[in-house]
């Protein structure tokens, strides 16, 4: 019988946020990911699961609310990339863009997705699914406070989410998943479109 990681999801806050857990239905080891709101929420998508990690796409406080009880709970150690860590959030690993983690028989891949924070980062899965926090979304990218934060959007996503194959799964932080091929033409219209310099914000593929 082939199995596959499995990966759960919990639309927590008053957002509201998503939360993922991922498991290896051999080992029973499990990771939360992006522990934002609803501790209980959360530890039922965890279920009898052995958690081993706890993964932060970003730092940003929709995304993290609930790691301080979820730490507490679960003791086990928190991976972040550094440069989110001036928002006040600290980690016990620090992610640089490639490592590693093999949990059970799978293995993830982190890669530095900056633009939405300089800290941004995706979790690459064995079977082309992604958790990309708020890197981008079904329609556009992810809100940016600064023309500059905008620009560095737009080199991640065409220099490296949009390299992906059009068959990757993309699970973001808010909103639900959706393939990278079905993106593509919107993204690629609209870099053949003029747009102000100081474009930011909550941009969509159509304006």
């Amino acid at each position: 019988m082939i199995t596959s990681l499995i990966l759960k999801s919990a639309a927590v806050g008053p957002w509201p946020m998503n939360a993922y857990a991922l498991l290896c239905p051999d080992t029973n080891q499990s990771i939360l990911v992006d522990p934002g709101a609803e501790p209980d929420t959360l530890a039922e998508m965890l279920g009898d699961s052995t958690p081993v990690a706890i993964f932060l796409t970003h730092a940003h406080p929709d995304h993290v609310g609930a790691l301080e009880e979820m730490k507490a709970r679960l003791q086990v150690p928190v991976y972040m990339h550094p440069a989110d860590s001036p928002m006040g959030v600290t980690a016990d690993n620090w992610l640089a863009d490639g490592d590693i983690f093999v949990l059970g028989k799978y293995t993830l891949r982190f890669i530095h997705t900056p633009g939405h924070t300089y800290g941004m980062v995706c979790i690459m899965l064995p079977d082309q699914r992604a958790i990309v926090g708020d890197t981008i979304f079904q329609g556009g990218p992810g809100r940016t406070w600064a023309p500059p934060y905008f620009k560095v959007t737009l080199e991640t996503l065409r220099n490296i989410v949009f390299q992906w194959p059009n068959e990757t799964e993309c699970f973001p932080g808010h909103g639900p998943s959706f393939l990278i091929g079905d993106e593509r033409p919107a993204f690629e219209a609209f870099l053949q479109r003029e747009h102000p310099d100081d474009l930011c914000g909550d941009v969509t593929w159509e304006m």
